[in-house]
């Protein structure tokens, strides 16, 4: 991954979490933790 691809992907990363705190009452962050959660578990069932 180079440099300009990475800053880039930070960005659009950043824009979303901005534009979920601003118009979207900023449930993003939640959400994704527990679908983390989630994953986190299903995973550890197929070790």
């Amino acid at each position: 991954m180079t440099n300009k691809i990475a800053i880039a992907l930070a960005l659009a990363i950043a824009a979303l979490f901005a534009v979920d705190a601003f118009y979207l009452n900023g449930e993003l962050p939640l959400f994704l933790g527990r679908k983390f959660a989630e994953l986190i578990e299903y995973v550890a069932f197929w070790r």
